[in-house]
């Protein structure tokens, strides 16, 4: 059996800001995404990759996060052991 997922980074940015969502897709990967956010300081200078590496890590953090839940409630749902995951 052979199965693919993909994670999608989306960024919007203005300058200052930058927000990025990652996304699963492929065929029976999860819906789920996960969303972060930078900031540059008026010290900093503009290098957008560093923004959209900073909004992209805290985007992903948060889709493994949310994918252990989904993991932990599908354990609990099968009945197959305790609804944890050690990791």
């Amino acid at each position: 059996m052979h199965n693919q997922w993909d994670v999608e980074l989306s960024f919007e940015e203005d300058g200052t800001h930058t927000a990025c969502e990652a996304r699963l897709i492929g065929t029976g990967a999860p819906a789920l995404t996960g969303r972060g956010a930078a900031e540059r300081s008026a010290a900093d200078r503009p290098v957008t990759r560093i923004g959209e590496e900073v909004a992209a890590s805290r985007a992903l953090d948060e889709l493994s996060r949310r994918l252990r839940t989904q993991a932990t409630g599908d354990i609990d749902d099968a009945g197959l052991r305790p609804g944890y995951l050690i990791y």
